[in-house]
């Protein structure tokens, strides 16, 4: 099959598309033929070596977290997917690989694809999908009447965080461009702050939850704005001692993750408001609640654009730009 192959780690350093053997199926396993993928930010980073230290894969492997396509064989033991279902998922750690023709998937991390939706909406779902879901329902428990805060919202993640909080009843103030306005206020997005213009600190108080995406400056920003008891759920670091230990990293790394969150747990402690480190997981049950949410048409995707499977590294170079509405996709099939 062709793929799209991390040979070593280096920076902006272009994946290789060459020829592999079809993946094994194990016995919860499920194979797919993949026909869109989406590329993500954490695809650029993983090909730099940023998260070597606690994702070491062996090189070479094949890039890619998001994938859509069909069955076309089942593992022993796997009861919920037949040959011919139309799936999507985000592959968990250590087994990604959506930039390449097959994929085999542990069943666990698969759903059924939603029936409103092609393949390439499909594949920009699962890990902007389950990043929202896991930040707002399952680590904040975000209510009815509670308000968050949602950076970048015309980006991947805070397209679908903005209709995911709307569904729950939150109301939701976000940062984004001038240009890009009107997208997230049809998303639902309530207070739209200029990023560019004006300084969200200024303009927001009082809010529960916050969901940072940007740096570390943006972050120790963004306690600011939380009421006493408020949560920062951040996807873009510092990780955390409980990052460490739901991913049985070693004490080292252990201690070593203590450290990198030690100024921001000091903060957010002053502050009187917590923190915490999100690093989202595959998981095909919330996928599937999910499904529900975009079949009912709560959820709809927002795809920038979409590329040919042999432009995988113009599709990855463009991302890093920082500048798609939304999502990305690779058309495989």
């Amino acid at each position: 099959m062709k793929a799209f192959i991390v040979d070593r780690y280096a920076k902006n350093s272009p994946l290789r598309l060459g020829e592999l053997p079809e993946p094994e199926v194990g016995e919860n396993d499920v194979l797919v033929q993949i026909h869109a993928a989406s590329v993500n930010l954490l695809d650029s980073k993983i090909r730099d070596g940023e998260f070597k230290l606690i994702l070491p894969y062996r090189r070479p492997f094949v890039a890619g977290h998001d994938v859509a396509g069909t069955v076309i064989r089942v593992g022993s033991k796997v009861r919920q997917f037949k040959p011919g279902d139309e799936v999507y998922a985000r592959p968990r750690d250590g087994r990604i690989g959506a930039f390449a023709e097959y994929i085999a998937i542990n069943d666990a991390d698969v759903a059924l694809k939603p029936k409103n939706l092609s393949m390439e909406e499909a594949a920009s779902i699962p890990l902007v999908g389950l990043t929202a879901w896991q930040a707002l329902v399952e680590r904040a428990n975000l209510k009815k009447g509670q308000k968050v805060f949602i950076q970048a919202g015309s980006g991947g993640v805070g397209t679908f965080a903005i209709q995911l909080a709307k569904h729950l009843g939150a109301t939701v103030a976000t940062t984004t461009s001038a240009s890009n306005m009107d997208t997230v206020r049809k998303l639902g997005a309530d207070v739209i702050i200029d990023y560019k213009k004006d300084d969200f600190e200024k303009v927001l108080s009082g809010y529960d939850v916050v969901l940072n995406s940007q740096d570390n400056k943006t972050l120790e920003k963004s306690l600011r704005v939380l009421k006493p008891g408020g949560l920062a759920v951040s996807i873009s670091g510092p990780p955390d001692a409980g990052f460490a230990r739901e991913k049985g990293l070693s004490v080292v790394l252990n201690l070593v993750m203590r450290f990198l969150s030690a100024g921001i747990r000091r903060r957010a402690k002053r502050a009187g408001v917590r923190y915490s480190f999100l690093f989202m997981a595959a998981n095909g049950e919330q996928l599937t609640k999910i499904t529900s949410l975009i079949e009912s048409g709560v959820i709809r995707p927002v795809i920038d654009r979409v590329f040919p499977f042999e432009s995988t590294n113009e599709a990855l170079a463009y991302i890093e730009q920082g500048r798609a509405k939304g999502k990305v996709v690779i058309k495989i099939r």
